[in-house]
């Protein structure tokens, strides 16, 4: 077939390297041997003599060029404009690379003027070899991930290299020489090494489709906080699953023979990893039934707090006294939780006080319910409400009932607060609030005699 790459042929068969290792071998050597007898010639010695030069005029303009103020900059930007800023660091820190770029290409139109094309060979061929590192160093230096940027950038300084010397075919002769055979597969390191590199590329643009999808779901106004993070969920497991899938059908494993196998994994990893499989399904219960999102306030058991985020594994709930709880999905679907702003944010909260007989219990009433709603946090609709709860041995007993809509702001300190009012309240209009009094009576020592007998 006109145009397919000999390895890749190699790697659908499945029937092993093209050439021997030995035939490669000597075919390399022949290669070296006639490089080195053309390097003696009197151009190409002038041609390397002129390479050094403009890499020494490069680094010296590199450094008298170079702003000190472009570093401030940088670092002025590097919150605000991130992306810009750091394309602008990669091309400073290039300078030199770009400077010699510029050069070399100007000597070359020079040399092309006034001698023969080939006596300028050796500097177009750094000219090229120059503008392409230099080109790849900056596309790889926008990839996020420090590792996949890495293997993304040294694997294409290889290629481009060979590619532009020439040697692109021998080298993969010489890696696909070099192999073993895993029964009717073959696997070389050239077929290793293209899996590598379609995996890098796959994860690169998973990871810009992800983010590219988390930046325009966020602004997708009709879906729940929950349900964003369930279709953010499902497009990173699809993404990143596709990419993982496509690698290792490079690679040349037939899929469908893994069927069986990844059956059996499924049940040890059913029996194995019950709790940890058990937290991922009631992760995704949890987004798809929307009883719990991100900003409601929780509590269960001792911990009250509201939900940071929803993990596969686990919730991550903050508390007021600034610690972070990270609760198992599963206890979240098997006990009982208090979502107090589950459909609607007001809640409702009690105090209970009471006042002597003495006080009349209309006007306490009334003055009850000015106290909470004077109260910055206490919602005026609904109203505030106080009743009597009974007849206690020393005193009338009352409930005040209030509402606020912003349980993340704390439940203690709103009811210390009504508490203060209340008793400020209750001070100004003379109403005494009742306590315990034992009275103590001393008898004297008369009583305790032990009474004389009667006689008959």
């Amino acid at each position: 077939m006109a145009g397919h790459h000999p390895s890749l042929e190699r790697i659908e068969t499945s029937t092993g390297p093209s050439q021997s290792i030995e035939e490669v071998g000597t075919t390399l050597m022949m290669d070296a041997e006639n490089f080195l007898s053309t390097m003696i010639q009197p151009w190409r010695i002038y041609q390397v003599c002129i390479i050094i030069a403009l890499f020494a005029a490069a680094h010296v303009f590199s450094r008298w060029l170079v702003d000190p103020r472009l570093n401030n900059w940088i670092e002025s930007h590097r919150t605000t404009r991130p992306t810009v800023s750091k394309l602008v660091a990669a091309i400073k820190q290039r300078s030199r690379g770009l400077i010699f770029i510029l050069l070399a290409w100007i000597t070359i139109g020079i040399m092309r003027e006034v001698t023969w094309p080939s006596r300028s060979y050796l500097i177009l061929l750094y000219a090229n070899l120059a503008t392409a590192w230099v080109f790849v160093g900056l596309v790889t230096r926008l990839v996020r991930n420090q590792l996949l940027s890495k293997i993304l950038r040294y694997g294409a300084w290889i290629y481009v290299t060979l590619r532009l010397t020439g040697y692109d075919q021998r080298a993969f002769e010489v890696l696909d020489a070099l192999g073993v055979q895993v029964g009717s597969l073959y696997i070389s390191v050239l077929s290793v090494m293209q899996s590598i590199a379609v995996l890098a590329i796959l994860l690169m643009m998973a990871a810009w489709i992800t983010s590219f999808a988390h930046n325009r779901i966020e602004k997708i106004q009709d879906l729940s906080p929950s349900m964003q993070v369930l279709v953010e969920k499902l497009i990173t497991l699809i993404a990143y699953g596709i990419a993982v899938l496509f690698a290792v059908r490079s690679l040349g494993f037939d899929l469908t023979s893994l069927a069986v196998l990844s059956g059996a994994i499924g049940v040890g990893i059913g029996f194995g990893l019950q709790k940890i499989v058990s937290n991922l399904v009631s992760g995704f219960i949890l987004l798809l039934d929307k009883s719990i999102k991100p900003g409601d306030v929780i509590s269960l058991g001792d911990t009250f707090g509201w939900i940071q985020n929803l993990s596969a594994r686990y919730v991550s709930v903050l508390t007021r006294d600034g610690r972070e709880y990270l609760i198992p999905n599963e206890d979240l679907i098997t006990g009982q939780v208090v979502n107090w702003s589950h459909s609607s944010k007001l809640v409702r909260l009690d105090i209970h006080f009471g006042v002597d007989y003495a006080s009349d219990p209309h006007l306490v009433r009334k003055i009850a319910r000015e106290a909470a709603s004077s109260v910055d946090r206490v919602e005026t609709h609904p109203a505030s409400v106080c009743h009597i709860t009974g007849f206690g041995d020393s005193s009338i007993d009352f409930v005040l009932r209030f509402w606020i809509d912003d349980p993340s702001g704390g439940l203690t300190n709103i009811r210390g607060n009504v508490y203060l009012a209340l008793w400020d309240t209750l001070k100004e209009h003379n109403i005494n609030i009742p306590f315990p009094r034992r009275d103590v009576q001393i008898l004297p020592d008369t009583a305790f005699a032990t009474p004389t007998a009667i006689d008959t």
